[in-house]
Parts: C-alpha cells; structure tokens; sequence
C-alpha cells in the first residue's frame, strides 16, 4: 500500500501539522531531514540549542523556523517549543537523521484516530534499532520495567522521543514538565499515563545518527531518567496522600 505524502494526509483529515525538532550542533545532518520533512508539507519549528557550527542558519535557508532557546539542554529546548507550537498535531523529531520523517504519516493517523500521544517503538514488531549499544539497550529495558510496574503500563520502549501529540493533549501536558535534559521523554510518557490520556505506540526504525556523536552520556542522562522515575512515583503518592 503506498504511503500518502504529508499534503495529502493534511488534505484527507483537515488538520494542520507541525514538526518540533531540537538541535545542538547539527549542521551536517540537519540539511537531508529538513528537505525530507519540507518535502511532505509540515510547518516546522527548529529548537536549536545555540549551535556553533550554523545549524540555525541552515534550517532558515531550508526554511523552517528557528526559536534559539534560553536554556540548555533537550528537555528545555522541548518545553519552550510546546509553548508556542501552534498546529493541530504536533510530531517531535530529531535532527541527526536517526529518525525517517517517512514514519510521520504513522503518528498522524494515530493521532487523527482518536489516540491523544503516540510513541514510536523501536521493539514492536516492525520496528528497530541500529544504533543503540548494549549498554543503553539493558539501561532502556530497566527503566521500562520499571515504569512498567509503577504505573501499570504496557509500553515497549521508553527512552525513544519520536513521539507525537493531539494540540488538546500537549496543551495539557506541557505546563506540568519540568525536565531540562533527556529524560524528558520518560516524564512525559509517564504524566501521559497519570493525566489519564491515550498512549498509542507504533513501530519505530532507529538508524544510525548521520554524523558526529550523540549529545547524550549514557551514565549521567541515566542517572537523570532514574532520578525522574523516583520523583514522578513520590510526587504522585504525595498528591494521592493530600487527596485522601
């Protein structure tokens, strides 16, 4: 079955879709995923972290827009950009080419068909990854275990951020998050779940980043994760305990 392209999905289901992508530094890799999300018909907003090597001028050229961030790190750059995104749907994607805009169409039509967050999954069936070592792989399969067991979900993967968002839902969510780095997308999957709204996953393929090493320290970015987990579950016995 051929795949419907970015204007003719936009086209069938009448809603505008906006494309997030945060940037540190990614000068070389960010031409090709711009030309290939440009090239499906998204408004994209470019979050870049002060790049040094012309990452923002690159995405202007490519014509997205760009919101240079105030603070640091991926979870920070996140948080500014959801709250002043606009479209109907909103897809969160990185810039390093590890992540196929092609998958887009995937989470749209979650997203149209009543879920309120979509998360890819690089372990369902139909999905992988390339690039994830072994020591981030067991890192990934504790933390989901984990969130897993505390919150009584059923998700496949977790610390994976192509991930999309109905407007109603993140409008919802976004003023609750506080993470400033990676383990923004463990604290959203998990206020997701505690806010009550609709997590759907579909398969996900993670390649290898186009150029250059990854912003993220497996040991220090999991420590975060760990560190987000713990204050999540003490924060939501605190409130059920207030509550009582």
């Amino acid at each position: 079955m051929t795949s419907l392209g970015g204007e003719d999905i936009r086209r069938s289901i009448n809603l505008a879709i906006s494309i997030v992508m945060p940037t540190l530094n990614e000068a070389r890799a960010i031409g090709g995923v711009l030309r290939d999300v440009n090239g499906r018909a998204y408004d994209v907003l470019v979050v870049d972290g002060n790049s040094k090597d012309g990452t923002a001028e690159i995405a202007r050229r490519l014509g997205a827009r760009v919101l240079v961030q105030n603070g640091r790190g991926k979870g920070a750059a996140l948080r500014e950009a959801f709250d002043i995104v606009d479209g109907d749907i909103i897809v969160m994607i990185d810039a390093d080419g590890s992540m196929q805009p092609s998958e887009i169409d995937l989470y749209v039509r979650a997203l149209a068909s009543g879920a309120d967050v979509v998360k890819g999954s690089r372990f369902l069936p139909g999905g992988r990854s390339d690039d994830i070592s072994i020591f981030r792989r067991l890192g990934n399969i504790f933390f989901l275990s984990l969130v897993n067991l505390l919150w009584s979900t059923n998700y496949t993967d977790l610390c994976y951020g192509f991930t999309g968002f109905r407007k109603d839902a993140l409008k919802k969510l976004y003023p609750y998050l506080e993470s400033k780095s990676f383990e923004i997308e463990t604290e959203i999957f998990i206020k997701a779940k505690r806010m009550g709204l609709k997590v759907v996953e579909v398969p996900s393929v993670e390649y290898r980043r186009k150029h250059g090493k990854s912003n993220l320290s497996s040991v220090h970015d999991g420590l975060r994760i760990l560190r987000r987990i713990f204050l999540e579950f003490i924060n939501e016995h605190r409130t059920r305990n207030h509550g009582k």
